[in-house]
């Protein structure tokens, strides 16, 4: 065979292949499409359900339903449901004790018929936990036997041969995910919230406020109105930020001191002058509440950038925030 003979089919192949996986996306697509268009009093039931659970939600799958049900555990919980897998065959072992009255379980099959899940399913209804399942078949077992079923519209496996889970499992996954986000939005699951269940990775950074960086108290490079300029030079030297804040009796901001006042109020008089007559008034400031990420954009002005702010709560200063403590914190 020639040379162009060969690369003729491999160029052949390689279409077939692309051709092949660009299939696999479209019908799962498709089977997303029909998975939405299908949402209604079912889907409301099982949020009602989720919702009302005072317990954990336990949830249970074999094979790559199992996988799947590991995956919604870990979005459920990580959303502000509690939630945790327990394997259908551990299950039958002595995990069944891992399930209490005020659960709720969400049990995963496409078929409807897993006979692993029988246990589970059996001591559900005994102890009348409430039971969601996520079936692929509506007349079958699983079903028939759960308060609320989600019946996943009948779709082709993106598999060649129609065996291997794969638009079933896509379906079941968004399904999953749904749910959950559904489930944030009952109850009114809020950004700090989230920031508390991910405290590391990105996630924790990109949540971080002002008030949990802000240096307080005597950490604060602060003197009080009148002060003399010969005693807020040491104050700005021990606490090393290069500047002070000026405040009134009450606590109000009522302006900062910067090396670049020093600099430009240089003189034999400065030592014995007030703070008053060297600060820059209307001290830039932030919230408590504010993002970090919020200040690094007002530090990073592109016009007059500065390296630190006042945290106030309404005209009082209650912190102190220096961009080297947002880039100590992965912050950029």
């Amino acid at each position: 065979m020639t040379v162009e003979g060969r690369t003729r089919i491999a160029k052949d192949q390689e279409n077939s292949v692309r051709e092949a996986a660009e299939r696999v996306l479209r019908l799962e697509a498709d089977a997303l499409h029909g998975l939405a268009d299908g949402l209604g009093e079912k889907f409301d039931a099982a949020i009602d359900l989720l919702f009302a659970t005072t317990g954990k939600v336990v949830i249970s799958g074999m094979g790559k339903s199992g996988h799947v049900a590991r995956k919604i555990a870990a979005t459920l919980a990580s959303t502000g449901s509690p939630a945790h897998f327990v394997h259908p065959g551990e299950a039958s072992h002595g995990d069944l004790g891992m399930i209490r009255r005020e659960d709720a379980v969400l049990a995963l099959s496409n078929s409807g018929e897993t006979a692993e899940l029988n246990d589970l399913v059996a001591y559900a209804k005994f102890r009348r936990i409430p039971l969601l399942a996520m079936v692929g078949k509506a007349p079958s077992t699983l079903a028939a036997s759960a308060d609320v079923a989600l019946v996943l519209p009948t779709m082709p496996e993106a598999c060649p041969m129609g065996l291997a889970p794969t638009t079933s499992t896509t379906m079941m996954l968004a399904l999953g995910d749904a749910l959950a986000v559904a489930l944030m939005q009952r109850r009114g699951f809020s950004s700090d919230q989230f920031r508390v269940l991910h405290p590391g990775g990105r996630l924790g950074r990109d949540f971080l406020k002002v008030e949990d960086l802000m240096h307080t108290g005597e950490a604060m490079p602060i003197v009080a109105s009148g002060t003399a300029m010969s005693e807020a030079v040491l104050v700005m030297t021990a606490k090393g930020f290069g500047c002070v804040g000026v405040t009134a009796g009450d606590d109000r901001l009522l302006g900062i001191v910067t090396d670049g006042d020093l600099r430009r109020h240089m003189g034999t008089d400065l030592l014995a002058r007030r703070v008053d007559e060297v600060m820059t008034p209307s001290a830039k400031t932030i919230r408590p509440k504010a993002l970090a990420a919020e200040a690094l954009g007002l530090m990073n002005n592109a016009e007059h950038p500065f390296t630190s702010l006042f945290v106030a709560d309404g005209e009082a200063a209650v912190g102190f925030l220096h961009m080297h403590d947002i880039l100590r914190a992965g912050i950029a």
